[in-house]
This record gives structure tokens, sequence and C-alpha cells, in this order.
């Protein structure tokens, strides 16, 4: 399941390494992954065998030791660090456990942050904002800063964030970490509702309830991917 068909995100051969003091703790040992375009893919394993690693990776979050990571045969590494950027902003959002958002603005104002960043007038960003504030049940809240918001609320703001600017990808690291599971499952729902759309999910967890809303399931372990399999679910 490792070959992609179509466009996508691949990862060639990453490895990744950390140093304690002496000790060299190897992460990720030459691991290959293709991620076709439009699906939902669960990356999942024990603690420390690399599921955040990867995920950034992948994200361009972070440079491996070696490899490579292509979006649409593209190597994504070779890029400057402004072309870079320029596709991150463009191409993917990014969830993560703890939802990030700046305490002084709104949740508005949050949302359109990424929009402003890439450069669009406040007038067109505003309106994208507000219009995915409202897609994620938000309407009510636009005007409250992330202090007045349940954690939910505030993961909800943090998913329309990563989606404001229509991405294709989503790289999702335990978005519903620290929540409980009834506010989780509603950001869970999120991601498959944008999934069923055509947004390419890869998400992270240790939650076997999060993994099961994925269509595919990769097993992380010592390195490499230990398994590579469909999830059958009813969900």
């Amino acid at each position: 399941m490792t070959e992609p068909t179509g466009n996508g995100l691949r990862a060639r051969g990453i490895t990744r390494e950390f140093h304690d003091g002496q000790q060299v703790i190897r992460v990720l040992r030459g691991l290959e992954l293709a991620v076709r375009e439009g699906e939902s893919v669960a990356i999942v394993g024990e603690s420390g065998v690399g599921k955040s690693t990867l995920l950034h990776i992948l994200g361009a979050l972070d440079r491996p030791d070696g490899g490579e990571v292509e979006l649409d045969g593209k190597p994504l590494f070779a890029l400057g660090p402004r072309e870079l950027a320029r596709v991150r902003c463009r191409t993917m959002g990014f969830v993560f456990q703890f939802h990030h958002l700046l305490g002084d603005f709104d949740a508005l104002e949050n949302v359109m942050m990424p929009l402003l960043i890439a450069q669009e007038s406040r007038v067109t960003a505003r309106k994208k904002a507000r219009e995915t504030l409202e897609r994620v049940g938000l309407a009510a809240r636009l005007n409250h800063r992330p202090g007045q918001l349940s954690g939910g609320e505030q993961q909800r703001v943090a998913v329309a964030r990563a989606v404001v600017g229509s991405p294709r990808v989503v790289l999702a690291d335990e978005p519903t970490g620290s929540l409980h599971w009834s506010q989780g499952e509603e950001i869970m729902k999120l991601l498959k509702g944008l999934n069923d759309n055509g947004t390419t999910i890869v998400q992270v967890s240790h939650d076997e309830r999060v993994a099961a809303f994925g269509r595919r399931l990769i097993e992380l372990g010592d390195g490499w991917i230990s398994a590579d399999k469909k999830i059958t679910s009813t969900r």
C-alpha cells in the first residue's frame, strides 16, 4: 500500500535521530510512506516511536537527517525557506494536541491569521474566517477569546484556523489528546467531514477510537512501518 497513485505526499528513506549527551537515539530508520490525495491515514504506535516526528517531517516543520518528502512528486526540502513556507501556508493545515490560539485575539481574528499571513485582504480574510467558524458550529462565538471558550470550542477554532485556507492536506498531531472523548469525537467528526469532501487527512493518535475515524492505519515500531492496513469502519 506504499505505492502512490496520482498526487499526494511521499516520504522516501526518511531518517531522523536525536542526541542525548553521547547517546544517539535513532527514531526513524529509512522510513518509506506514500499518502494518496484524498486519503485519511491514522499513524499509531507506542510513545517514543516517532509518530509526531514523522508528522512534522511530512509537514516540513522539521527536516530529516536523510531522505526526502515529495508533494506531487516534487521534493519539498529542495525548496528555499520562502518557497517552503509558501507551500506550507497554501497547501497544508496543522492541528496540534494543544490549540495554540493567540489569547489576545478572539476566535474570528485567530482564524483570520493564516489568510493575513498569505497576504489576503482583511475583508476577504474576515469573510472566510466567519464562514469557516460557522461550518464548525461556532457562529455564536466569533468574538470570544480563547479563555472564554471551552476546551472543545478552542480545538474547533484550531481546526477552523487549519482549514480556512482550503488546504489540500491537514496534518493532525493528537488532535483530541487534551479533550474528553465527547469533545474529541466532535473534532474527529469535523475531520472526517473534511476528508469526505476530498481533503487529505494524516493524523497521529494513541487512541483506537480516534484512529477508527481513518480509512488506513499505519503502525510505527522501531523506526519503521510495522503494519499498513485498511480500516473497516461503520462510522
